[in-house]
């Protein structure tokens, strides 16, 4: 997707150029995974004789919201605290990376009134 949303309109061979040989993917794997994000409504494309040209249909926001879910739920069970708690413990975090976390966590809390 981040090939297709950087370079949009994009053949599949433009696509295979960009990212096969850096995920050590054939140009098939490639192709094949164009059809399933068209499948998923993630990608569209438009026919120019026998080529097609691809374009995505979702923002890149839209995707990690998308997928974010996803993975929540699947390998968390929807629960948001496991998940965060997981990462937190398991995450090298720099002092820095540490108060912003901070930092969010404190703006969605209701109760806590912000300075």
């Amino acid at each position: 997707m981040q090939a297709v949303w950087d370079s949009a309109p994009l053949t599949a061979n433009d696509v295979v150029d960009r990212i096969a040989d850096k995920n050590q993917w054939s140009p098939r794997t490639v192709k094949t995974l164009l059809n399933r994000l068209v499948k998923k409504g993630a990608l569209g494309f438009e026919a120019e004789g026998n080529r097609y040209r691809y374009h995505p249909r979702i923002t890149r926001d839209e995707c990690v919201r998308r997928e974010s879910r996803s993975f929540l739920r699947r390998v968390f069970g929807g629960q948001a605290q496991e998940m965060l708690a997981h990462f937190v413990s398991e995450t090298p975090l720099t002092p820095d990376e540490i108060r912003q976390l901070r930092d969010l966590l404190d703006r969605r809390d209701p109760k806590r009134k912000q300075p």
